[in-house]
């Protein structure tokens, strides 16, 4: 039996939402030559002022409405760090529940190549970029499901480009 300070608290299950409304994005750059990970991974922190403040994340956003989720993420990715995608994989899509809106949202997620670890033009939202190898990255990242698409980025791309599975991850540019 569910107390009654619960039952008020109820709402029927066809209220719940669930949409695709945000894209996560592993930004990608080769390594130096010589170095042992292949790739550097782009972490951004979060700026004064908005959510989650001080938090180093990957590159996140909404998709617009009509937008399909890879165009998205190229949008995002370009907004947050003036970086142009070379590649883009899709590799996950992680559920949410967000309760202001009684909605399970899903993010897709994709990882981004870029040509090289360059300078990076900072949107509004955050205050700081480093390129981190990926075990330094999933130690900064504060979204544990960040950590999980790091690992997955780097596993998929750990020959230079996705192998066997490039037709089906790769998205193509449209």
């Amino acid at each position: 039996m569910i107390p009654s300070s619960f039952a008020r608290l109820a709402l029927p299950a066809a209220d719940v939402q669930i949409a695709a409304g945000v894209v996560d994005v592993v930004v990608l750059a080769p390594a130096p030559h010589g170095r042992r990970d292949r790739w550097r991974v782009l972490t951004l922190r979060r700026a004064a002022g908005v959510r989650c403040t001080g938090a180093w994340e990957v590159v996140h956003g909404s998709i617009e409405p009509g937008e399909l989720p890879a165009v998205a993420a190229r949008r995002e990715v370009f907004e947050e760090t003036g970086l142009v995608v070379q590649r883009l994989y899709a590799i996950s899509v992680n559920p949410f529940y967000l309760p202001p809106r009684n909605t399970i949202q899903m993010a897709v997620v994709f990882a981004a190549v870029v040509e090289h670890a360059s300078v990076v033009m900072l949107s509004d939202e955050h205050d700081s970029s480093v390129w981190r190898t990926p075990t330094a990255a999933i130690k900064y990242l504060a979204w544990p499901r960040e950590h999980e698409a790091v690992r997955y980025a780097v596993h998929l791309l750990r020959d230079g480009d996705a192998g066997a599975v490039e037709d089906v991850l790769r998205v193509p540019e449209v």
